[in-house]
């Protein structure tokens, strides 16, 4: 019993202490293809086929996932990622949406404020739109024109 104990421990061991073996379908989801900007793992392009040929070679060659993903990184650079993680690209693409929104919406605040208190009348400003005085005879010579339509 004891015997077939110190057989079983190191076994146990060894298996615990194995690594998980990477597959294709694990790296690919995780990488873009260079070439066509989708998903490595339904990208169907000859350039996609030869990135799967280069990870497949990777995993023969014992490398785990982490070690594949940073060969390619370094390789392609962080955008070849499915998923980037900070950069400035990735930060910019959610940073100027941001602040184009903000700024159009403070435009139409400023511009819809400076609308009303015109209507409105604000200080030093007429409560009518202004309205040019006519004088006696420019007054006459309108009140002919239309009754020439009446």
């Amino acid at each position: 019993m004891i015997r077939r104990a110190l057989v079983l421990v190191p076994l146990a061991l060894a298996l615990v202490a194995a690594k998980p073996a990477t597959t294709l379908n694990a790296v690919e989801d995780q990488l873009m293809c260079d070439t066509c900007n989708v998903g490595l793992a339904v990208a169907d392009s000859p350039r996609a086929d030869q990135e799967r040929a280069e990870i497949r070679r990777l995993i023969a060659q014992g490398k785990t996932k982490q070690q594949i993903l940073d060969i390619f990184v370094s390789e392609y650079g962080p955008n070849v990622l499915a998923d980037p993680k900070g950069g400035s690209s990735g930060t910019a693409s959610w940073l100027v949406p941001a602040i184009v929104l903000v700024g159009a919406a403070l435009a139409i605040a400023l511009l819809v404020f400076r609308w009303r208190r015109r209507r409105r009348g604000g200080p030093g400003e007429p409560a009518e739109p202004f309205a040019p005085t006519l004088s006696e005879e420019d007054e006459a010579r309108l009140d002919r024109d239309l009754a020439l339509y009446d």
